[in-house]
């Protein structure tokens, strides 16, 4: 059965696309992959989203997302989608199990943060171990934490993190930041924040909570360690744009190419949220992609019966 849209992902933005696609009566197929959900099922708490006085779980506030979506007629599919194929008069969308046909397609595949690989990383993810500065911050008022990184993101996480946390470590595995000199002078300027050049992170420790961190000076090969409340990794993040197969044209870092964050390279395949958005990458605007996506393959379906 040929659909109208189909929707690669289950994240806030996949599912909002989701019920605004329902809703419209276009009757979308949600293709969610086998751990759906995105990067909010792994956090605890979220306090910034819309409309929750109290704050929401993530794995909660996905699990509603995804109940809306097939309260509006939404079908789903817990499968991962492994090609996208772009033909004249349809989009065809492989699995592992299926072979799926649309009018329409919108990738909404997030991006999933580069990680560590240390012990006690897996333990303390979102319960002290965050991706996310702008999330997480206002949760280590007068606490210690430490950033992770050497770029523009590490920068600004611990420049933002100041004004919550009474200190602020940011550690770098290597001599010199990476980032642009006004965010580097921006941090280095801050009384709050304390730079470990030449440092890396062997382990996160803790028993119900971070309490410390492992590290390695690569200089001396000494190691101690050092009492923090919060880990806030800011080493980049990888789109999951590998299943398209150079069918659309991605940025030099894999992220998918859109003018307007919204249309793609190929017409009738449309982007939302974190696989094409680098920059803000929250729920909220993760959302507002996909409200924006599902309205813009409305008015491409109804240019085709035209």
């Amino acid at each position: 059965m040929k659909r109208k849209v189909i929707i690669i992902g289950s994240g806030p933005a996949g599912l909002t696309a989701a019920i605004y696609a329902a809703r419209a009566d276009l009757k979308p197929l949600v293709i969610a992959g086998i751990t759906w959900g995105g990067q909010l099922m792994s956090t605890t708490e979220i306090e910034n989203f819309p409309g929750f006085i109290e704050g929401i779980e993530g794995p909660e506030l996905m699990n509603n997302m995804m109940e809306q979506a097939k309260r509006f007629g939404a079908e789903v599919v817990f499968e991962n989608a492994t090609q996208v194929i772009n033909n004249k008069n349809s989009r065809i969308v492989k699995t592992y199990e299926n072979e799926y046909e649309a009018d329409s397609v919108i990738l909404a595949t997030g991006a999933t943060p580069r990680r560590l690989n240390v012990e006690g990383e897996d333990k303390f993810y979102g319960r002290g171990v965050s991706t996310c500065a702008t999330c997480d911050g206002a949760f280590y008022k007068e606490k210690t934490v430490a950033v992770i990184g050497g770029g523009d993101s590490a920068m600004e996480d611990a420049t933002f993190l100041t004004r919550f946390a009474k200190r602020v470590y940011l550690i770098h595995r290597r001599a010199e930041f990476r980032a642009s000199p006004i965010m580097i002078n921006r941090a280095l300027n801050n009384p709050k924040i304390e730079v470990l050049y030449n440092t890396e992170v062997r382990e996160i420790e803790g028993e119900n909570k971070v309490s410390s961190i492992k590290l390695f000076n690569n200089q001396d090969n000494s190691e101690k360690s050092l009492e923090v409340d919060g880990v806030f990794l800011a080493i980049g993040h990888i789109p999951v744009t590998d299943f398209l197969e150079n069918q659309i044209a991605l940025t030099d870092e894999g992220y998918i190419k859109s003018d307007d964050g919204v249309h793609t390279s190929m017409d009738g395949i449309f982007v939302a949220g974190d696989v094409e958005d680098h920059k803000y990458r929250q729920a909220i605007t993760a959302a507002g992609a996909g409200c924006k996506a599902a309205l813009e393959v409305q008015k491409w379906l109804e240019k085709l019966e035209d």
